[in-house]
């Protein structure tokens, strides 16, 4: 009888219990679900992280072994005595690589990033190197013809006025060229106030090189295959679609207005560019640099767009990568958008 009353009443004591951790649950049922939502974010988020970075760690695997492999690719065409046909393939292998690296901005380290872009900055000028040395060797048979008709029209050919190329596109010293390590197609050197044209049937894809320019205004119309600027001071250089890589050096209070792939600014300040570029622009020991978009326009210029294979219809002139300053959270001093009201420039 004891017994039975004893477990009678643990029984009882049990429910009682029970119903009163129940009671206290439903007491506190807002506190306890809300410390329970938050374990289970931060458990979701975590494991978000670990996706996300074994993601990235495959899409940086797969990027370093195809990069890896065309360039190899790329590097074999250029080798050697390189046939017209080798070098077609090489630039078109070399479109593919800047695409390729352009899709991978978004996942690769920046020591990543930096060390593809200067291979393929190497390769480029690699083939504008082959390029040239397939071109006719012109210049000579130019200045030998000058020179037997200086011969044949005696001291009348002394007061003639030189030919207006041969004043509108001086060309760049080998001293130049071997300083930069490069040799390029055409350009202009050694300007100063001065306005300087090209026009389309002389830039289809060819290298252009801009160098020592002092207050000069530049319109290329057309469709060069690379655009470099170095040492300019005081220029407007207006220029149509560049089917790849543009590059900007040692430049100040400059106005640019370019269409490319890839920009690339080094050691530049107080410039403005207005910008068509389908991947990100980069900017490396620069200050005072503004963008805008690009609104530069001249008869001819929708087949030099269809030439050139850019996308006219992405434009990231507003996302630029700073080498200098590898803060993601706090805006980079070093470049700024244009104001509107400070966007109307007279192009002509």
């Amino acid at each position: 009888m004891d017994v039975v009353g004893c477990s009678a009443a643990a029984v009882g004591d049990g429910d009682v219990g029970s119903v009163g951790s129940q009671r206290d649950l439903s007491m506190l049922p807002e506190r306890l679900q809300k410390r329970e939502q938050e374990r289970q974010l931060e458990v979701e988020r975590r494991k978000q992280k670990r996706q996300d970075e074994a993601v990235e760690e495959e899409q940086s695997d797969f990027f370093a072994a195809a990069f890896s492999r065309e360039r190899a690719a790329v590097q074999e065409l250029l080798e050697g005595e390189s046939s017209a046909e080798q070098l077609e393939e090489a630039a078109a292998r070399l479109q593919g690589l800047q695409k390729l690296l352009n899709d991978a901005v978004r996942f690769l380290a920046a020591y990543d990033l930096r060390q593809s872009q200067e291979a393929l900055t190497q390769l480029q000028a690699t083939l504008a190197e082959r390029r040239q040395d397939l071109q006719p060797k012109k210049r000579f048979a130019f200045k030998a013809r000058r020179k037997d008709t200086a011969s044949a029209s005696g001291a009348g050919a002394a007061a003639r006025t030189p030919a207006a190329e041969d004043i509108a596109t001086p060309s760049l010293s080998s001293k130049g060229q071997e300083a930069l390590g490069l040799s390029w197609a055409c350009g202009f050197s050694h300007c100063d106030s001065q306005v300087l044209e090209k026009r389309a049937d002389e830039l289809r894809q060819r290298d252009v090189l801009l160098s020592e320019l002092s207050s000069c205004t530049v319109r290329l119309y057309g469709n060069p295959n690379t655009l470099r600027l170095a040492k300019a001071r005081g220029c407007k250089v207006l220029c149509g679609p560049v089917s790849t890589s543009v590059f900007l050096e040692d430049c100040s209070d400059c106005v640019l207005a370019v269409a490319c792939q890839q920009l690339r600014v080094h050691t530049t300040r107080d410039t403005r560019i207005f910008l068509q570029v389908t991947s990100r622009a980069i900017i490396e020991d620069c200050s005072g640099i503004c963008f805008a978009p690009y609104t530069w326009s001249y008869e001819g210029i929708d087949k030099d767009f269809q030439g050139s294979g850019l996308n006219r219809s992405k434009n990231n002139w507003s996302d630029v990568d700073d080498f200098n300053w590898l803060a993601r959270d706090v805006a980079s001093p070093n470049w700024s958008v244009l104001p509107e009201e400070e966007r109307q420039i007279e192009w002509d």
